[in-house]
């Protein structure tokens, strides 16, 4: 079996977890001379990231993987690195050997005849626990925590909170309102129930503001506090591990498993966030993943996109013993509930795979022309 040529996709779509606004993705369907195909995803967003991206797969990547066997995904890895060495050390190139890694395995996986999950090693959870990933976009705290507590009530485990998103909310601008926000969600959703707050980008904290909003917010319990600084912040990363009890999460914007080396290395992470649609797939994942649970400690996939981000993030949480949940958005929107046939979701607050060959998601013809850019 060889590979024989690639065709992207550029989706936009009106995200409902991001009150409604348009967000953009790369697919990439990889085809073989034995009829034998495989979806990818570059989780590129930008308008001008999505086109650079479609130009170093179709044009640049795609022709070095022409005639290579995909039931070889290691070679076809390391083909790509050496295609793309003066220009591929993170970047659009990682996001297009992301997308072209994770079709390279649907497809070995579909030879198979076996989930992506048994290419991988065999499942080291049968399912994981089902976390609400949204955005604080509401006007109130009230409304807020009405939201919440609603997915909590509908099985979810546990829930991230992105604070400085779009939308209505003062969540991530105003610590105060950020500490009472979490203090309200744990009185109304019970002591059992999960909470991580992600800072993220739009959450802009100096070091002293970090550790005094923590160490507020660490008496409600929240499991990890995420990308409380911008990455380059390190020595920042490390004042505020030192200083406060509460895990820190890091690392879904890094590129490749020399990323993850370096934090390790720097002690002040505990949560490493790892996106196989921008950590040159697949491959790059376990990668990182196997430097991250030697050091022991936890990986957590990031798939806040389509159903095939969700479907290779899945596969690869269960194969990881340093997993310890899966992060679903939880408003229905078209990436996850019509661009497939069996959308990815939980059953009581867990999450499995499905049981049928490759990763499992199969984007349907009629909805990729319905959210095609341009």
């Amino acid at each position: 079996m060889r590979i024989t040529n690639a065709t992207c996709h550029v989706l936009k779509w009106p995200e409902p977890n991001d009150f409604g606004h348009d967000r953009m993705t790369v697919l990439v369907r990889l085809d073989t001379d034995a009829g034998i195909h495989g979806w990818g995803e570059a989780i590129a967003m930008w308008p001008e990231a999505c086109k650079a991206t479609v130009a170093i797969v179709e044009d640049g990547i795609a022709p070095v993987l022409a005639g290579r066997d995909p039931r070889d995904p290691e070679a076809c890895w390391q083909a790509m690195k050496a295609h793309s060495w003066w220009y591929g050390e993170g970047g659009i190139a990682a996001l297009a050997i992301s997308a072209l890694d994770m079709a390279i395995w649907d497809i070995a996986a579909k030879e198979a005849g076996k989930p992506l999950v048994a290419l991988l090693g065999g499942a080291a959870h049968a399912a994981l626990p089902a976390c609400a990933s949204l955005h604080v976009n509401q006007p109130t705290i009230e409304d807020s925590v009405r939201e919440i507590a609603g997915h909590i009530a509908a099985g979810f485990r546990s829930t991230k909170l992105g604070l400085g998103k779009r939308g209505l909310s003062r969540a991530g601008r105003d610590p105060d309102y950020d500490v009472a926000l979490v203090a309200a969600l744990r009185e109304a959703i019970g002591p059992q129930a999960g909470i991580m707050v992600d800072a993220g980008n739009g959450t802009k904290w100096d070091r002293e503001t970090a550790i005094r909003t923590v160490r507020r917010m660490e008496e409600s319990h929240i499991a990890w506090i995420e990308e409380p600084f911008h990455p380059s912040a390190v020595a920042d990363h490390v004042a505020l591990e030192a200083a406060v009890a509460t895990p820190i999460a890091a690392g879904e914007r890094e590129w490749q498993a020399a990323g993850y080396e370096r934090w390790l290395a720097t002690g002040a992470v505990d949560v490493f966030g790892i996106d196989p649609a921008r950590v040159e797939g697949v491959t790059g994942f376990r990668r990182a993943a196997a430097a991250i649970e030697a050091a022991g400690k936890t990986v957590n996939a990031h798939a806040w996109s389509t159903a095939v981000l969700t479907a290779a993030s899945l596969h690869l949480s269960l194969a990881s013993p340093g997993a310890e949940l899966f992060e679903l958005k939880p408003l229905p929107g078209p990436m996850q509930f019509d661009l497939v046939e069996t959308p990815f979701w939980h059953d009581n607050g867990l999450v499995t795979a499905p049981d049928r060959p490759g990763h499992g998601a199969e984007p349907i013809p009629a909805v990729l022309e319905r959210y095609r850019a341009g």
